[in-house]
Formats: structure tokens, sequence, C-alpha cells
């Protein structure tokens, strides 16, 4: 196991969603593995729309790119409530290797994914 899945285990390895995410990805191909990165990549993409555009959080645009982060890990990984999307969206600026993720797109990407996730 890598130092990453030795933390994830760690931290998440007694859940319902990690263990529903084990259980779905163990079966997967490269071409799955794949295809769950388009949709996550999609996600990603609306939120560097409506950031790029100084949309507001709460904005249509802002919003459904919320839907379509929450949908792509619920079709993938594991059922994501709006909860466990919160949850992920403090990751997403307190972990320095998912800040980086986003704000390697657009500075500023993961205060505003964070907090599009929270206005919902």
């Amino acid at each position: 196991m890598s130092e990453i899945d030795n933390e994830v285990q760690d931290r998440w390895g007694n859940s319902a969603e990690y263990k529903q995410s084990k259980e779905r990805t163990s079966k997967y191909s490269h071409a799955e593995f794949a295809l769950a990165k388009v949709d996550q990549e999609a996600a990603t993409e609306m939120f560097v729309y409506a950031f790029g555009n100084s949309l507001p959080v709460n904005s249509p645009e802002s919003q459904n790119a919320v839907i379509a982060h929450r949908q792509a890990i619920s079709k993938w990984f594991y059922e994501c409530s709006v909860e466990m999307q919160k949850n992920l969206a403090l990751m997403y600026v307190e972990d320095a290797r998912f800040k980086k993720y986003y704000d390697d797109r657009a500075r500023g990407l993961a205060q505003y994914v964070h907090d599009a996730i929270m206005a919902q």
C-alpha cells in the first residue's frame, strides 16, 4: 500500500463510503477509471468557467458545477450526500494537495469550489 492509501485507510477505512468506494473501484478497468476522471474533470471545468467569469458562488452555473461534482462522486465512488460533499469542500482548502489541484487550474479556485459547495 502506498502512503496515500494508508492515509485514506486510516482516515476513512471504517466509513460506509470508503467500503462502497473500495467495492466499486475494485472492479473497474483502466477504461472505467479514465471515464471517472472525465466526469471529475468536467465538473472541475464547470467550476473553472464560473470562477473565471466571476460568477457568484450561488449562481446557477456554480451550483450546476456543485451538482456535477457530487454526481460524479456518486456515480463512480460512493453515494455522496450534501453533508459529505461539504466535508470534502473543507479538505479542498485545508489539505495542501487538494488545494494545489484546484489552485493549479486558477489561483483561488479551491476557495471558490469550497464556497460554492457550502452555498448549496
